[in-house]
């Protein structure tokens, strides 16, 4: 997750550049179950609105989070499907606040009404993240399920009325790029104090979707925008959080973006970016699937570590024999194509792997949805395996 709010406030108030702290264990966004009341069009997860079975049981999520807690996991993203369906939700939750977790809940926010908001509310969830994918009708399309803004805009308010940190995760395409302006605006109205911009991932239904990603002239825009748009939160003395996953390359055309704004400031925050260093996939962010597989990310649901029920989570996130969990942890990451030559390496570390994986077969390609030319990450364009290459123009790949 890249925190664009705390790099802004670092421009306004700069602080020395300190140690580097390792977090005493990784996020584990954790999928507790999948079925799901909507079939979105970029669900990871390829959730429907059925039971699976196999899925862990409150016992089971109990024995794990002790595991967890053992090995220094500070956070839990209760996620799913929809987190909600599940009728131990709240029960496993507090159980997670009572344990010293900091708990966040994912969910679609079509569910949270006048029912169960005071049950969300007595949790005391650290964060409550509802996803929205445009205004209104396009929003709905994305969903495939009419009336779905309207039922999670509620969800927004009703947790915003009950004094709870919610937050909205947009996942952007072309579809609904243009709809990102008033998202923003949506939000200031709304009180929201959270706004995630989530660039598509080639995992799940989001890799059979994938021909509608935003190409890269569309992310730039959409990046300078988030980038200006929260500048002038900052300035305003907001105290909003803007943040973006799925692409690490937005640290380093936020360097670039400073170099423009602020030259003067470049040289410290790209120090901060450095020291932030990019995709943690397999390092600092784990995934615990309904069945209780365990992946480098939530992304990664094709590719299995273990199981939790044959082996701690602990056991098998320090298992290095894995050749993925060896290749995310090489520091540095030995990447290919123009990854290899990039003077910014340090600040994205290689971006994300999926993305290389669906479309290359080769995880350790670099990413097509790295959106910054040579001349922006200082490579030789006149050398054929470093050039820019939109991604559209390599739909054919796929097919081989």
């Amino acid at each position: 997750m890249f925190r664009i709010s705390q790099f802004m406030h670092e421009i306004a108030h700069p602080t020395p550049l300190g140690a580097k702290r390792a977090p005493s264990g990784p996020v584990v966004i954790w999928n507790l179950i999948r079925r799901c009341n909507l079939n979105c069009k970029h669900c990871y997860a390829l959730s429907a609105d059925t039971d699976f079975m196999g899925e862990l049981d409150t016992g089971e999520v109990y024995g794990v989070m002790d595991d967890l807690k053992r090995f220094g996991v500070p956070v839990l993203i209760l996620s799913g499907g929809e987190p909600l369906l599940r009728p131990d939700i709240f029960e496993i939750s507090c159980h997670a606040k009572a344990m010293g977790f900091y708990v966040g809940l994912s969910t679609n926010g079509t569910l949270i009404d006048e029912g169960n908001i005071e049950s969300i509310a007595n949790v005391g969830y650290d964060y409550v993240g509802i996803s929205l994918d445009g205004i209104g009708d396009t929003h709905d399309a994305f969903r495939r399920h009419e009336g779905a803004f309207n039922a999670s805009l509620q969800g927004i308010r009703l947790c915003r009325q009950e004094g709870i940190k919610v937050g909205v995760r947009f996942t952007m395409t072309l579809d609904n790029a243009s709809e990102l302006p008033d998202l923003i605006k949506l939000c200031e109205d709304e009180g929201v104090e959270k706004f995630y911009l989530s660039h598509l991932n080639y995992a799940g239904r989001g890799n059979k979707n994938r021909e509608s990603d935003a190409a890269h002239d569309t992310t730039r825009w959409a990046m300078n925008h988030l980038f200006n748009t929260c500048w002038d939160y900052e300035t305003r003395g907001l105290g909003k959080e803007f943040v973006t996953g799925n692409n690490d390359s937005d640290g380093v055309f936020l360097l670039h973006w400073v170099k423009r704004h602020f030259p003067e400031k470049a040289e410290a925050i790209e120090a901060k970016l450095a020291q932030w260093g990019g995709n943690a996939t397999g390092i600092n962010i784990a995934n615990i699937d309904n069945l209780g597989n365990v992946h480098p990310d939530t992304m990664w649901w094709d590719y299995d570590l273990g199981n939790v029920r044959e082996r701690p989570f602990s056991e098998i996130w320090n298992d290095l024999s894995d050749p993925i969990m060896a290749g995310l942890r090489k520091s540095p990451r030995q990447i290919k194509g123009r990854c290899a030559d990039c003077r910014y390496f340090g600040i994205c570390a290689g971006n994300t792997r999926v993305r290389a994986m669906k479309l290359t077969g080769d995880p350790w390609a670099e990413d097509p949805a790295c959106y910054l030319s040579n001349d922006e990450i200082g490579v030789e364009a006149s050398d054929p395996r470093l050039a820019v290459t939109p991604y559209r123009k390599n739909l054919h790949v796929a097919a081989h």
